[in-house]
């Protein structure tokens, strides 16, 4: 079973303040526990909604060998917000897939979720994911956009993610799984 190395940023300028603790980043990492049976390792980081820090972080977990990054705060239509952006920047191709359907996915909960602006993106062999900022938004968007990053993440070129049966389960066509059961 290849090993798997994901990122999890935290995007909050009161988070890496101090001000208050990040819960948004703890519940990505729940989430990956529960959905993901590859051994892994987590690169987890809180910065301030800054552009540059931004980049900088992704790039530098890039380098790191994260699979997937899964960043999260910074996409509403703030000034301060600016993940989407940052991430734009630094990916080779955007996945605007993945930000269409969380959308549609948030909106079954909250009219506010055209506000929205998460998107997704790949740079090499790694695939970066923003996520809203609430860890309820997080789990409602995550569980249902999950079965189509294991087979993305093959396709660029990374290492076969498998997962536990859930909502979440990966879905990959019959010629791209290896062995029997879920992959």
């Amino acid at each position: 079973m290849d090993e798997v190395v994901f990122g999890v940023l935290t995007a909050s300028d009161r988070a890496s303040s101090g001000e208050y603790e990040d819960r948004s980043g703890p519940a990505i990492s729940e989430f990956l526990s529960t959905a993901v049976t590859n051994p892994f390792s987590l690169d987890r980081r809180v910065i301030p909604d800054e552009q540059s820090e931004i980049e900088s972080a992704l790039i530098s977990m890039i380098e790191a060998g994260c699979a997937v990054i899964i960043t999260t705060g910074g996409t509403g239509p703030a000034p301060r917000d600016i993940t989407p952006e940052a991430t734009e920047t630094v990916c080779d191709k955007m996945l605007p897939g993945f930000g269409e359907q969380m959308r549609a996915i948030s909106l079954r909960h909250v009219p506010t979720a055209v506000l929205s602006r998460q998107t997704a993106g790949i740079r090499g062999s790694t695939l970066i994911l923003n996520l809203p900022g609430s860890p309820r938004s997080i789990r409602e968007t995550i569980d249902e956009i999950w079965p189509a990053v294991p087979y993305c993440v093959d396709l660029i070129g990374g290492p076969y993610i498998e997962t536990t049966e859930g909502p979440w389960a990966a879905w990959r066509p019959p010629h791209a799984r290896r062995g029997s059961g879920i992959s």
